[in-house]
């Protein structure tokens, strides 16, 4: 006889260009509690994954990658944090969850969750103003610092506060991402996991393509779009239609994988979706962005698009748009030689949705270039909370 379904306290949220389903660790099923089979197989069917329909009709999904999300949430045991925050990319079409990296989308709604959600200690949280909400990101082992408004004792969730990608304002939530690079264990524990800024990377069928490959905010691999037959101008429907454009972007990223440390393989890439991300930068020109926004050529540094679980993303991933400012604040990197090179700050980079500022400051220490943090302006809602169903066999 079928089992009836579970329900299980969530809150469905957007952050960022991104959405997904927030729980506390303490309200999963003890199964799911623990790393493992049981809490993939839980997020999987919340979200509605696997689903070779590719809808996730049954499920919580948005059938992309930037609304095929689950975050679990938990009080910090770490010394000078809040909040423990683990993140899951849930593949569409595969019985997949992907824990490798971070959603930097996602990260300006944990603050927000966790104050509401009593994983703060109230004497931390103030009436009015602005709550300092230190985030331990467990996936990467890194520190984010959320600055979350308060009005009344509440969140505040609405603002003036524009997007490009979201269509709606909303209330500012600045994001700090301390020492950003090299999270990877992978990775060589250095930001140029190779050494160099610029590499040869040989990719067969495609050639050989300049790329710099960073490890910062996530492990990201850079090559020019004209190398590549683009402008930088793209928009989704222009890449996410051409199935050859996008084999050719999966074995771009299985082979800057393998250089990076990454994996040992490229048959191991199937099983690492949400990292690395492969993006391509080109210098400003003008373009209409999705929404028909005009994007002049004075009003970008550069323009990236950015790939996320094999799709071209219809704004910018948070985590890459870390990855974008730490190699545009590196004199010689291809995302700064797009940007003009020199040293900068900050940019704001033009993507299909619009533009984006993010800054970081490096430094070179010992040969090593080191950077601090970097930061951007996010903002984050409440979209629906209650509880999810699923049926009882899942787990």
């Amino acid at each position: 006889m079928a089992q009836p379904q579970i329900k299980i306290p969530a809150t469905y949220m957007r952050g960022g260009t991104s959405k997904g389903v927030f729980f506390r660790l303490q309200d999963l099923p003890p199964a799911a509690q623990v790393p493992g089979a049981a809490r993939d197989a839980l997020l999987l069917r919340v979200i509605g994954s696997p689903d070779p329909y590719g809808k996730q009709i049954d499920g919580m999904g948005g059938a992309t990658s930037s609304t095929s999300k689950a975050v679990i949430l938990s009080k910090s045991t770490r010394d000078g944090h809040d909040v423990d925050y683990l993140f899951g990319q849930v593949s569409i079409d595969k019985p997949f969850v992907d824990w490798s990296g971070n959603c930097g989308n996602l990260s300006a709604a944990v603050g927000a969750f966790a104050i509401s959600g009593g994983l703060v200690d109230a004497a931390r949280v103030p009436a009015n103003g602005v709550a300092v909400v230190r985030i331990w990101q467990a996936n990467i082992g890194k520190t984010i610092i959320a600055h979350v408004p308060m009005t009344d004792g509440a969140v505040q969730e609405t603002g003036g506060f524009e997007l490009d990608g979201v269509t709606f304002p909303a209330a500012e939530v600045q994001l700090e991402f301390m020492d950003p690079a090299a999270e990877e264990e992978g990775g060589g524990g250095s930001m140029f996991p190779t050494g160099n800024l610029v590499d040869d990377l040989e990719v067969p069928g495609v050639g050989t393509l300049k790329a710099t490959m960073i490890n910062a905010g996530i492990p990201t691999i850079f090559v020019n779009a004209d190398a590549i037959g683009y402008t930088g101008t793209e928009l989704q429907e222009a890449i996410n239609g051409d199935a050859k454009a996008l084999a050719m972007f999966e074995t771009i990223r299985a082979h800057g994988a393998v250089r990076m440390g990454l994996i040992s393989n490229v048959d191991e890439a199937a099983q690492r979706q949400h990292t690395p991300k492969v993006a391509f930068v080109a210098p400003p020109q003008a373009y209409a962005s999705s929404s028909d926004k005009q994007v002049g050529t004075g009003d970008v540094d550069l323009l990236v698009r950015a790939l996320s679980m094999g799709k071209l993303h219809h704004a910018m991933m948070g985590t890459a748009a870390v990855a974008i400012g730490t190699a545009a604040a590196i004199p010689g990197t291809l995302v700064n030689l797009a940007a003009g090179g020199g040293q900068r700050e900050a940019v704001r980079f033009g993507h299909p949705s619009g533009t984006l500022r993010v800054g970081a400051q490096a430094q070179q220490e010992g040969g090593e270039w080191t950077v601090k943090k970097a930061i951007m302006s996010r903002s984050a809602r409440v979209l629906m909370e209650g509880w999810v169903r699923v049926p009882g066999d899942v787990i």
